[in-house]
């Protein structure tokens, strides 16, 4: 399955998500609830994934998570914010070049209207 096959059930499985509890809760229930649906159709999901920082050839253990890795493929950024601010685009993009992985989506589950809290974010590697 390539990436945008599971971007689209991923988006798929969010919206789902939002339609049955909404906005309002912490990010980590959205992103337990969409780990959930996403093995439920058989997709390999990895949840909070070290993301380990190298800085000038040295291992820094900084805490960084990658919130869901998709059979090894996408990389999914759960938020549940007021507004989506310019570092949460970059730290998704930082994410992505780090993993090196290429699709990314940054999800803002709290929003009255799920698909204005979704961005694919592409690593141009």
């Amino acid at each position: 399955m390539n990436e945008n096959d599971l971007s689209y059930k991923t988006i798929g499985a969010a919206i789902e998500i939002h339609k049955i509890i909404g906005p309002g809760l912490l990010e980590s229930a959205y992103d337990n609830a969409l780990a959930f649906e996403l093995r439920e159709i058989g997709l390999e999901v990895k949840q909070q994934v070290p993301m380990p920082f190298v800085y000038k050839e040295v291992k820094q253990d900084v805490g960084y998570r990658i919130d869901l890795v998709i059979n090894d493929k996408i990389l999914v950024e759960v938020k549940s914010v007021a507004t989506l601010a310019p570092v949460h685009y970059a730290q998704t993009l930082t994410y992505l070049k780090l993993s090196g992985l290429k699709l990314g989506l940054l999800i803002n589950f709290n929003t009255s209207v799920l698909k204005d809290g979704i961005h694919r974010i592409v690593n141009n590697l």
